[in-house]
């Protein structure tokens, strides 16, 4: 069977994420995170370093990951599965937005991962979605690269070594950040350290 290598990259920074907002799908990135793009683009311009040769170019439906893409001269297709968590009513408010309007809420949704207070979806339902995709994904084969978001890439790591849906909240995903998952068809690996070209 052939393996699936799967980068995935955290888009950079938008004004929500600077301010601990929810975010929304029209968060564009902010001037420092269209920087830090090009920047790390232009470091690696070849990108074999980076990301690697890839077969597939993915990306999340925000325009936070588009961009991204497009900084680092990728052309993806747009995949409903990465998009980022649906956070209702609370999309474009700060945590402390929230925390003084309805601090039980916010408590209830930071301590267990099937609650949505919200209205819109639950960390354990972007876990599923999110982790269906990558089962999937197991028997593709080839090199593929998955422009979305931290909570994304968080939620797809608990799933990938089989962890509890709490655990997401000890994994930190900072923007522009890579994550490298492997399978061979049976199961997904974290690799770390610097990608071999190719």
């Amino acid at each position: 069977m052939t393996g699936t290598s799967l980068r995935l990259v955290a888009h950079g920074h938008t004004a929500a994420l600077r301010r601990a907002r929810f975010g929304g799908t029209d968060d564009g990135l902010d001037e420092g995170g269209r920087r830090g793009a090009l920047a790390q683009a232009q470091a690696d311009p070849d990108r074999r370093g980076h990301l690697g040769v890839h077969d597939t170019c993915l990306s999340s439906p925000a325009a936070a990951a588009r961009q991204t893409a497009d900084a680092f001269g990728l052309l993806p297709t747009i995949e409903a599965a990465l998009a980022d968590c649906d956070y209702g009513d609370w999309s474009g408010r700060s945590l402390e937005e929230v925390a003084g309007t309805q601090p039980q809420a916010l408590h209830d949704w930071l301590s267990a991962p099937d609650s949505a207070p919200h209205g819109g979806e639950s960390v354990t339902a972007v876990r599923d979605r999110v982790g269906g995709w990558l089962d999937e994904l197991h028997g593709v084969g080839g090199r593929v690269i998955a422009v979305t978001h931290p909570l994304v890439i968080r939620v797809a790591v608990v799933h990938a070594l089989g962890l509890p849906v709490a655990t997401y909240r000890q994994v930190d995903v900072e923007p522009l950040a890579v994550v490298r998952l492997t399978s061979q068809g049976t199961r997904w690996q974290l690799r770390l350290g610097a990608p071999r070209a190719g």
